[in-house]
């Protein structure tokens, strides 16, 4: 079917449920908050009708009264009344339906008519796209996915929200917050000092974990999977490893959680009691909502597409990418311009799907020969994007790595050397590293997470 016979074709849409909404809404004000969860102005076919709903929504929010009278007036005064067909369509609305008590049935129709009308248009610009020679064919599947992604949000979630029906979530929301003191409302790392200072992982944050190689980066990210993913929440999870397999993720993380040395597992060097430790961590793993993608050298529209489809089907709420030197963009002149354009799309994926993204970068060797080996923001490798695009920047040493005599083994600092909405600072962990388990760390004292 062409682009033409599409467009010539009347598209969506139901009047008659249209205006049984509206005057349910007249004759009985319960149904206002319960339609308002349904629909928006825009889903309204007529424009007319568009109106009518606005104005309906804005005087409950106001005063919960609405009526005939109170409606006409309200849309005198907006210039609006001669528009929508003056107190003759009102009325009509009023005596269109006996009974608000299908209200619902017919919200859901009107809904079902406006994300028809939203699929046309969208896969009308989609064709488009194809026919012009502007995109590259990975673009447009990108363009796509995210056009009908969008649509299925919208399906999901309502932007018009009444006050009255948001408060006691709200309340919620903020009685837990001072339960937490004040500082925790994200995700929980299982971190506590980390924790305290980020608040949690923030929605729509782009975090980088930096590190030169062998500093624990990697078994950090891991970590924290496994407590968002595999903890009391079970929060889903998603890691995207370009540097490991899958298998090697899943065991490394069975090291971290029965804290079994990683060389003897690998060597298969166990002994009983090492064995008897594996299906305790296994059974809490495999119950766990983490999801592993080991696809090599992956570019940022393929990942942005994968991550699409697990918010939609498991309702992802943390991303890992390990690490982001390792991921690929097309079109780039240069790396560091590459670079560039993968630290955006990360950055544009968390504010797509309102979820943290966390992802590992390498930093460059010129922390090496620097007195102290303490990272900075500018060692970040390849791109000075990397620190524009981040809302969180966390930079990871440790002395032991540098001095193997140093007193204090296992003391891993991390610098929070960017956070935008909150403040800068140091935390310490533990990490042991026969086990790739990093730990609390509290006066030279370990404190286990579990």
């Amino acid at each position: 079917m062409t682009t033409q016979i599409i467009h010539e074709k009347v598209q969506p849409f139901n009047l008659e449920a249209e205006i049984s909404v509206l005057g349910s809404m007249l004759i009985d004000n319960e149904a206002i908050g319960l339609v308002a969860q349904i629909l928006n102005k825009n889903n309204f076919y007529k424009t007319t009708n568009q109106y009518i709903f606005e104005t309906i929504i804005d005087i409950y929010d106001k005063q919960k009264v609405v009526d005939l009278v109170i409606l006409k007036d309200e849309l005198s005064k907006r210039s609006l009344l001669e528009k929508v067909g003056g107190l003759e369509y009102l009325m009509e609305l009023e005596e269109s339906v006996p009974i608000a008590s299908n209200v619902e049935y017919y919200a859901k129709i009107v809904r079902e008519k406006a994300i028809k009308r939203d699929l046309i248009s969208a896969t009308s610009e989609i064709q488009q796209e194809a026919y012009s020679d502007s995109l590259e064919s990975d673009e447009l599947l990108d363009s796509a996915e995210k056009a009908i992604f969008d649509i299925t949000q919208r399906k999901f979630s309502s932007p018009t929200v009444r006050m009255y029906d948001i408060l006691q979530d709200t309340f919620d929301h903020i009685e837990n917050i001072h339960e937490r003191e004040g500082r925790l409302t994200g995700l929980l790392t299982g971190f506590f000092d980390l924790d305290d200072i980020t608040s949690g992982l923030q929605k729509s944050e782009l975090i980088v974990i930096a590190a030169r190689p062998s500093i624990g980066k990697s078994s950090l990210v891991l970590n924290i999977a496994e407590n968002v993913g595999a903890g009391e929440d079970k929060k889903p999870t998603v890691i995207f490893s370009m540097e490991m397999s899958a298998q090697q993720v899943a065991q490394n993380m069975l090291c971290s959680n029965a804290t079994i040395n990683a060389h003897l597992l690998r060597t298969g060097k166990l002994d009983d009691n090492q064995w008897s430790k594996l299906p305790l961590a296994m059974g809490k793993l495999s119950e766990s909502e983490i999801f592993i993608d080991d696809t090599p050298g992956l570019g940022i529209l393929e990942l942005r597409a994968k991550a699409r489809r697990l918010k939609l089907q498991h309702d992802i709420q943390l991303i890992i990418v390990d690490y982001l030197q390792l991921m690929e963009a097309k079109k780039a002149e240069n790396r560091q311009q590459e670079i560039s354009i993968i630290s955006r799309g990360l950055k544009s994926l968390a504010r797509e799907l309102k979820i943290p993204v966390i992802t590992v970068s390498q930093l460059n060797r010129s922390v090496e020969s620097r007195e102290g080996h303490r990272p900075r923001m500018s060692d970040l490798r390849e791109s000075g994007s990397i620190e524009q695009d981040a809302d969180v920047i966390i930079l990871m040493h440790r002395e032991d790595y540098y001095d193997e005599n140093h007193k204090e083994k296992n003391k891993v600092e991390l610098n929070i050397a960017k956070q935008r909405n909150g403040p800068t600072g140091k935390v310490t962990l533990t990490f042991r590293r026969e086990f790739l388990r990093f730990e609390n760390y509290q006066n030279n004292t370990p404190l286990d997470v579990y």
